[in-house]
């Protein structure tokens, strides 16, 4: 059923249940159930040992965990401060106390401890000492751990000039970064209003003065001068309401330049994504104007709704996310192209959750619309259509990874090939799956998926990481120049997709 192009790397890149990062951990909030929490017996315990008892508790916990993360020290006395309200301030606590006190409030999550998968990859940002006519790149992955969370990690890596892929070892460690409020734009405010249907007078009145980008502070004081006139607009505290959940979307993380990229972790900071950042879809995105930004687009998932986010970086150091909003980002699986369209921002989007369209924008953050693509038309698709990522520009057109899914809930990849001036216009796309699930990638954590969020071209060579069953990463190459006169040969006639 495949088309045979594809040659499978042996390589594989598999869930590491030694990363781990430590998170604040409260006694009796784990999330289960509702119910008060038991800081107050817990740090009554602590405090009831004796100096012996705690210098001995202390330094098992120091040589069990030290090896495992950056600045153990320092996190468990984060943690212990998060207890400062509940302190005697008369009572001075040794710093060994201190310390077995935030020891006894931290816990590790392992950030890949039930699956590796949906793999992404670009070009690194820094091409410094690359061998002659190899490329250096960055992968990203998404992590699944305990309760099926997911985060966004990072792998490096090479193409060399024969077009074959090694990925690096990762850092020993991961890490999470720093998270701070980001800039807020009128824009986004307006597009998800008018989406829900709140764009009203009350939203006029908060959003007028403020200007096209604003801080947090400025919102609150002009909600807090909306609440102080609601007499007269009878939506305003549900219109408020609505505004500040969408503010909260928005933020900002940084990372040391010592923590290298590998070791860094996306970790959910915002309620939106609360049980996981979903599917990066990674883009090198250059501007007309030649300057370089690495866009991606991820599905936050709250636990019991989706939406879609947008990352922004220039160096996978320092990263803001915020709210994509609009029809034509509603649903999973946008993707943007890598460059702007006549003007405009352009993506592949999947709002309808079972055929391929097209957006564009003005704003990159706003998607109102789509236009018909690609529809179902194989066996192999015959569930649902969507991307495997961003288009990558060719001289035949833009190349797109698609995901069908049919069967027995099989994921496969296929591709097709747009018009470069009108993507609404398919060139061309096979009949056939570019790469299903061998025999051997049957079984996993979700079984029967190939899936890939986005593959980069190199030395003729298209460069596809997939993800294999939930389970594992592995890699796949493919010869460009007949891979693209395959889908011209392979596209049916009007005629034949009449049948």
């Amino acid at each position: 059923m495949r088309t045979g192009l594809v040659t499978r790397d042996p390589q594989r890149v598999a869930a590491n249940l030694a990363r781990v990062i430590t998170q604040l951990f409260v006694p009796g909030q784990e999330g289960f159930e509702p119910q008060e929490s038991r800081a107050g017996v817990v740090l009554k315990r602590i405090l009831a040992l004796t100096d012996d008892d705690v210098r001995s508790s202390l330094d098992d916990v120091i040589t069990r965990f030290d090896g495992r993360h950056r600045d153990l020290l320092g996190t468990f006395r984060r943690h212990a401060h998060e207890l400062a309200d509940r302190l005697d301030p008369h009572i001075r606590l040794s710093d060994a106390r201190i310390l077995l006190l935030g020891a006894a409030f931290t816990r590790e999550y392992a950030i890949e401890g039930a699956a590796l998968c949906n793999p992404s990859i670009v070009a690194h940002p820094d091409q410094t000492d690359v061998a002659a006519g190899s490329l250096r790149f960055v992968m990203s992955v998404r992590g699944i751990g305990e309760g099926h969370r997911s985060s966004i990690g990072f792998r490096t890596g090479v193409v060399d000039a024969g077009g074959r892929a090694t990925i690096d070892e990762p850092a020993r460690l991961a890490a999470t970064g720093s998270v701070s409020g980001a800039p807020l734009e009128a824009a986004v405010f307006r597009g998800e209003l008018d989406r829900i249907g709140d764009a009203g007078e009350a939203a006029d009145y908060v959003l007028h003065t403020l200007g096209d980008r604003f801080t947090r502070s400025d919102l609150d004081a002009r909600l807090d001068n909306l609440r102080a006139h609601l007499s007269t607009r009878t939506h305003g505290e549900r219109t408020a309401a609505l505004i500040r959940a969408i503010a909260v979307r928005s933020y900002a993380i940084e990372f040391p330049s010592d923590v290298s990229i590998s070791e860094r972790v996306l970790w959910p900071s915002m309620q939106a994504e609360q049980a996981g950042m979903e599917d990066a879809r990674f883009v090198r995105f250059v501007d007309d104007d030649g300057s370089v930004t690495y866009y991606a687009t991820y599905t936050a998932y709250s636990g019991s709704h989706i939406s879609q986010q947008l990352l922004k970086t220039k160096d996978f150091q320092s990263f803001t996310s915020g709210p994509l909003v609009g029809k034509a980002a509603a649903n999973k699986g946008l993707a943007l192209f890598p460059r702007r369209i006549h003007g405009r921002y352009a993506a592949m989007s999947r709002s309808d959750r079972e055929t391929n369209t097209i957006a564009f924008a003005n704003h990159l953050a706003v998607w109102t619309s789509a236009s018909p693509c690609q529809q179902p038309a194989e066996a192999w698709e015959a569930l649902q259509l969507g991307n495997c990522g961003p288009p990558i520009e060719t001289d035949a057109g833009w190349l797109v990874l698609t995901h069908g899914v049919g069967p027995m809930r099989t994921y496969n990849i296929g591709a097709i090939l747009l018009d470069l001036d009108d993507p609404t216009r398919v060139l061309g796309q096979l009949r056939r799956p570019l790469l299903s699930p061998a025999r051997d990638e049957q079984n996993g954590y979700v079984p029967n998926v190939v899936y890939s969020c986005g593959a980069l071209v190199h030395a003729d060579t298209l460069v596809i990481p997939y993800g294999i069953n939930d389970g594992a990463i592995g890699i796949a190459t493919v010869p460009l120049p007949q891979l693209l006169a395959m889908i011209v040969q392979q596209t049916r006639s009007p005629e034949m997709r009449s049948r």
